[in-house]
């Protein structure tokens, strides 16, 4: 794995700050974040040390499923305001030292974008092959078997057209055809516009859909459907998805994107790349320089408990693949119930523990490979629970009471601990803010001398003084316990010792669990009489001193 630095590659090791525009900052108090609202709070992203921000769509759209159904490539939804708005933001940004990468949700549009409403129209119209589109069965029935991820067929028959087309989400957003020459340029000219306005980069959403089987052949069943990445049993579970998902023509695809971005300096690409394969695929559609630069997967953002063993098996999985790829790593994103509360022991409603909240800012950030910070992991935040009568997002619809879906990780930001709504709006938001985020707010946290903001912000500056921490290679050291994280990060002829006690009680490390780690430690001053104490939630950086 290749460790070269430029302000090229400036994404090696970068933090990036996830921000959900519904949810971050509402500028004219109508429930709703916008851009304005992002651009009067960057002050505050910047001071938290991250290198660059993520931003989730922003584009027009009807909004089925709050943005990822793109009704216009190149034009902002009036929610969140104007084209100049976010070139305002933009300069801002780059002002003050930031990156900006945007969503490119390319893989479908909504069923309201103009391409989709000509294409429907007929079947020798010019867009007539934008979309994937097959006829029905003798008996009426769907080409295949192929379900969507949010519930039912991956097929809709369309009655003006008399044919079924494809989505793998919801009807509302129907699968473009990347095939078509049109279609596909179509997408590279709205990459275009965004890379001539001068964004950064784009996080490329559900990135091994791009492409299904021509010849539309049946999936196969599925012998384990519990183990899909959200880890419920749905239809879409009960498959192996070897004809509409990870198609080969996708990293082809990726190369082409890959090539574009190369025509404008310091430019990046950041993959979505989810499934059961996804360290494996991640590696590979990040190998070598035509290819997209990083990608993260889902083997950390899904799960309810934190374990050594899962940790060093994820980066450790991407390590051992062949190539030069380079990983991304979350905790967290507006898909996945919160970190503060998925992996922490105490299962109760919005339950919280600062010390547990700093150990997963200090573990994130020190892992091989760039990291993604979610809005409101700096505070801590738990997973907000969502009345049924509150819930907006059409996966929790579908899912509950299983699951209640998304929302809970996509309620407004706390900015002030006194204010109503904890001073996101003065209206009612589109999410309700719980009265545990509250208590959190930014405002509070900001006067809190062991707060987990004001941690974060002196963690992340002391990072950037640490250059094994960001570009290093990482080797990890077994404990014989699988609460117990230990390893090393090492540029040149700098490492740093890493340990973690990834649980809520007081751990020993005694000399008999791993000769490797005393050696270590021994050697940076830590204590020598065969035993290192570490608290609950407790972590440490050491530096290793050379023996030469």
């Amino acid at each position: 794995m290749s460790n070269n630095s430029s302000s090229k590659d400036w994404w090696r090791g970068a933090v990036v700050y996830q921000i959900y525009p519904r949810s971050f900052a509402d500028s004219n108090d109508d429930g709703i974040g916008d851009l304005r609202g992002i651009t009067d709070k960057l002050d505050y992203v910047t001071s938290l040390g991250v290198d660059a921000i993520w931003l989730s769509p922003f584009y027009k759209s009807p909004m089925k499923d709050y943005g990822y159904d793109v009704a216009d490539y190149c034009d902002v939804d009036p929610m969140f305001g104007t084209l100049d708005d976010f070139r305002k933001l933009l300069a801002k940004a780059h002002k003050l030292g930031l990156k900006i990468i945007i969503d490119f949700v390319l893989t479908h549009s909504s069923d309201q974008h103009k391409w989709f409403q000509e294409s429907r129209s007929s079947r020798d119209n010019p867009k007539a092959d934008w979309y994937i589109w097959a006829d029905a069965k003798p008996d009426g029935s769907p080409p295949n078997n192929w379900q969507a991820h949010f519930g039912g067929p991956s097929w809709t028959f369309d009655v003006r057209r008399g044919q079924y087309y494809f989505h793998n989400f919801l009807p509302e957003q129907p699968d473009i055809n990347l095939r078509s020459p049109g279609a596909r340029k179509a997408i590279f000219d709205a990459a275009r516009f965004w890379l001539d306005m001068g964004v950064d980069g784009f996080r490329l959403d559900a990135a091994l859909h791009y492409f299904c089987d021509p010849s539309l052949k049946d999936n196969p069943s599925n012998p384990n459907p519990s183990s899909s990445w959200l880890e419920h049993q749905t239809p879409f579970s009960m498959q192996k998805h070897e004809n509409d998902i990870h198609i080969p023509d996708t990293l082809a695809f990726m190369e082409e994107l890959r090539a574009l971005m190369d025509k404008y300096d310091g430019r990046m690409g950041v993959a979505e790349i989810g499934g059961e394969r996804g360290i494996i695929l991640a590696a590979q559609y990040t190998d070598g320089p035509k290819r997209i630069h990083t990608a993260y997967n889902f083997s950390l953002i899904t799960g309810d408990t934190a374990s050594a063993s899962r940790i060093h098996g994820a980066l450790g999985e991407f390590m051992d693949q062949p190539g030069d790829g380079w990983p991304s790593w979350a905790f967290s994103n507006h898909d996945v119930p919160r970190i503060a509360s998925r992996w922490f022991s105490d299962k109760s409603p919005c339950a919280h523990n600062p010390r547990f909240s700093k150990m997963l800012i200090a573990l994130l950030c020190s892992l091989y490979g760039s990291v993604f910070i979610y809005q409101g992991e700096e505070l801590g935040l738990p997973e907000a629970q969502i009345a049924f009568e509150d819930i907006q997002d059409p996966w929790g619809k579908f899912l509950y009471p299983l699951w209640q879906g998304r929302d809970g990780c996509r309620t407004p930001m706390p900015w002030q601990a006194g204010k109503k709504n904890g001073g996101f709006c003065k209206t009612k938001p589109w999410l309700p803010v719980p009265g545990a985020h509250t208590k959190l707010a930014v405002d509070r946290q900001e006067k809190e001398k062991d707060s987990t903001l004001r941690f974060t912000r002196e963690f992340l500056k002391w990072r950037k003084t640490q250059p094994a921490l960001v570009r290093g290679d990482i080797d990890f050291l077994e404990t014989g316990n699988d609460d117990i994280l230990v390893y090393t990060r090492t540029l040149g002829g700098s490492s740093i010792l890493c340990l973690f006690n990834l649980s809520g009680e007081t751990k020993i490390l005694k000399k008999s669990a791993g000769a490797a780690l005393f050696n270590a430690g021994e050697q940076t001053g830590m204590p020598t009489g065969g035993t290192v104490t570490l608290p609950p939630y407790g972590f440490s950086f050491s530096p290793v001193v050379s023996e030469n």
